[in-house]
């Protein structure tokens, strides 16, 4: 019998419950800073921002794609060339050579030199150093991509550094509780199977949504 799962209306809406858990962070003499996961984090991060009134910005990792299932994660890489590679991952899935692997990395880094073009035109560097800083993702399936950002994040010297998701797997929360001072996911089900069950709506975001949440912030970035 399949398990019941009570739904989050929609991104905002899961941001804001996040919020609420974060609450003690609202106006932080610290200085916080909340980073959102382009694309459906940077939305949840938009809800936590407004909430806590603190900074907020954007980060573009990028998962490095398994050539033999396009959506599962071997990996991810960062707008620095930083990479991640998951290696029980790549245990499991023979023959990936590391000619392939140069190959998506340097793809993905151009997806990434695309979006960041368009979400910060200006380059300016992140305020980072000395600050609590809450990284955001819409959900988590295997980590890849915020454990990319949690390990870019940490090399500037944060405050603090919590992970925030409104879902993850089990097994995946106990890993990320290495990366991170502080993880807050709100649901971590062990029958999990992908981030839109545990959503009403979760439709597509787009670059121009991403850019319109971006300009409402810029001064807060």
């Amino acid at each position: 019998m399949p398990a019941f799962h009570i739904k989050f209306k929609d991104r905002f809406a899961a941001g804001e419950i996040l919020a609420s858990v974060l609450n003690n962070y609202k106006n932080h003499r610290e200085g916080v800073a909340v980073i959102g996961i382009a694309r459906g984090g940077v939305v949840v991060a938009d809800a936590i921002a407004e909430k806590l009134h603190s900074d907020f910005d954007i980060i573009v990792p990028r998962k490095i794609r398994s050539p033999y299932n396009s959506e599962e994660a071997i990996g991810a890489i960062m707008h620095d060339g930083s990479v991640y590679l998951n290696t029980s991952t790549l245990k499991t899935q023979h023959n990936i050579s590391d000619e392939y692997i140069e190959m998506e990395k340097s793809e993905q880094q151009k997806e990434i030199e695309r979006r960041l073009n368009i979400y910060r035109p200006n380059p300016r560097e992140y305020k980072i150093k000395d600050r609590i800083v809450i990284l955001v993702d819409d959900g988590i399936a295997t980590g890849a991509t915020v454990i990319a950002a949690a390990r870019w994040i940490r090399k500037y010297k944060p405050r603090q550094l919590i992970i925030a998701a409104p879902v993850a797997p089990k097994q995946v929360v106990k890993s990320l509780k290495y990366e991170a001072d502080q993880v807050e996911v709100l649901r971590n089900p062990s029958d999990f199977k992908a981030v839109d069950q545990f959503y009403q709506h979760f439709a597509a975001v787009f670059d121009n949504q991403i850019v319109e949440i971006a300009k409402r912030r810029e001064t807060n970035f």
